[in-house]
């Protein structure tokens, strides 16, 4: 039977709804696994008005989806032993912004709203990787500035901050959930360069009154698959044309500074409430973040299609084992209560989930800006302290491999990135390991002392690479 076309379709609970507390830009599947389930724990827990309004910045695919089914839809939790279903629907309403911006904005200026919170990925930040600064050339923040209706994260939350200003509203908290370095303090330089370009009165109000906490997420959430939705159909009985699918392990740690101390009682139900969540967010990038992109770049050269497959491999089980014990956790200063080498027993364990299929091409996304803060400050550290970090080195060499857009049999790769033509043209330009040389060069990536300092080590790596494959080149440093 075709997936849908039999079984009644989900439809939210009628209940006594809340009311809308959060608008949620960016509203794909990982945060409907991650922070939607645990907001309404919260309020279940402790009450309040802390519904979620979501938001598709680009794309009506999901709320399309979601709308018919008042816009609930089932988690379901991929464990070695089985699968769980759980039907969420705390989310109120969605919004696409490309359809009606005005609308978004005053949404967000609404004064019942206390919370803004994003997963844009990376590149939604429109901002220099290498410097963290807003990049006022980027094509959508320059449609930020023309005094037409935004286009961007940063462009709608200013505006809407400026809303705010206007009425005599107190602004709200704006919470990233991304997985970038003091996203927090990111955001916040970010929004205030933007609001600074807009008026330099709006910038010193949101500067004084704003709250840009700090937070560390961890879940790992698949892209869904058309068989994914019929799976869910088997188990439930039910078509969910949006269903999300993730591992049982969860964290969120969270600072806690917010404009008014008004937020879910996240406290409550597990999510980690602090006073500075750098050693956490540390420790997540650089041995999680760290690691999966390094397993994501060789072993899809080497031919994998998931991670589960690629820690399944004893030559990659012993290279990750190694690239934690000998080159991460000396750059990592442990969080309070926390075995590093503990942590990283969990972590692979995860990564041998059979039933948690992480693609490693879904992965190797936009490397250009997951670069930096998952790998390249790992190595600078090491090298600052005088270690040796090859297998560092080879995970960058795999990743200039990946953008060059060819693979190992000559195969063309789809490379999804926002500087895809940038690095495609670096790597076009040169032949053999001069290919990393010029790579190097980037500057959106690599700071020219840094730049300097890797070529040695990584264009050794990438001569490797061309020689024996991703495979070998692994194996050759055990």
């Amino acid at each position: 039977m075709e997936a849908g076309l039999h079984a009644e379709r989900l439809t939210a609970a009628i209940t006594n709804r809340p009311g809308v507390g959060i608008v949620h830009l960016g509203l794909g599947a990982f945060f409907r696994a991650f922070g939607v389930p645990w907001i309404a724990e919260a309020m279940r827990a402790s009450g309040g008005d802390w519904g979620v309004l979501g938001v598709s910045l680009r794309s009506p695919t999901v709320r399309n989806a979601l709308q018919p089914q008042g816009f609930a839809y089932t988690a379901v939790e991929l464990g070695p032993d089985g699968e769980t279903p759980v039907v969420v629907d705390t989310i109120e309403t969605m919004l696409v912004a490309t359809e009606d911006p005005d609308a978004l904005v005053a949404a967000m200026a609404d004064p019942a709203v206390k919370i803004v919170s994003l997963t844009v990925t990376e590149k939604g930040y429109c901002h220099n990787p290498a410097t963290g600064r807003l990049d006022l050339d980027h094509a959508d923040i320059r449609i930020d500035l023309s005094g037409e209706v935004p286009k961007s994260a940063p462009g709608f939350i200013v505006r809407a901050l400026q809303a705010r200003k206007a009425a005599g509203r107190a602004p709200f908290t704006v919470l990233s959930c991304d997985n970038l370095p003091n996203n927090g303090r990111l955001t916040r330089g970010v929004i205030l360069d933007l609001a600074r370009e807009v008026d330099p009165g709006l910038a010193d109000w949101i500067e004084a009154e704003g709250r840009f906490p700090s937070t560390m997420v961890d879940r790992i959430v698949p892209a869904t698959k058309p068989e994914d939705i019929a799976r869910v159909e088997e188990l439930t009985g039910y078509h969910d044309a949006a269903p999300v699918m993730h591992e049982p392990f969860r964290q969120w740690v969270i600072e806690d500074d917010f404009v008014g101390g008004e937020r879910p009682d996240l406290g409550a139900v597990g999510v980690q409430m602090v006073a500075d969540v750098t050693p956490f967010e540390h420790m997540k990038l650089r041995m999680l973040n760290g690691t999966h992109s390094s397993l994501a770049y060789l072993g899809y050269l080497a031919g994998y299609e998931t991670i589960s497959q690629v820690a399944a491999d004893p030559v990659f089980e012993g290279f990750v084992k190694r690239l934690w014990q000998d080159e991460i956790i000396p750059a990592v200063a442990a969080p309070p209560g926390v075995s590093l080498s503990t942590y990283a027993g969990e972590l692979f364990t995860r990564y041998c989930n059979p039933a948690i299929r992480h693609r490693t091409w879904q992965i190797a996304m936009d490397g250009s800006q997951k670069l930096p803060q998952r790998i390249l400050s790992t190595l600078e550290d090491n090298l600052a302290a005088g270690r040796q970090c090859p297998g560092l080195m080879l995970a960058v060499a795999a990743w200039m491999r990946y953008v060059g857009g060819i693979d190992e049999k000559g195969a063309p790769i789809d490379v999804q990135d926002p500087l895809a033509e940038t690095l495609r043209e670096a790597s076009d330009s040169a032949r053999g390991a001069d290919k990393a040389r010029a790579i190097l060069m980037v500057r959106e990536v690599f700071r020219p002392e840094l730049a300097e300092a890797l070529m040695p080590g990584v264009t050794a790596a990438y001569e490797r690479l061309l020689a024996v494959g991703a495979r070998k080149a692994v194996e050759e440093l055990q």
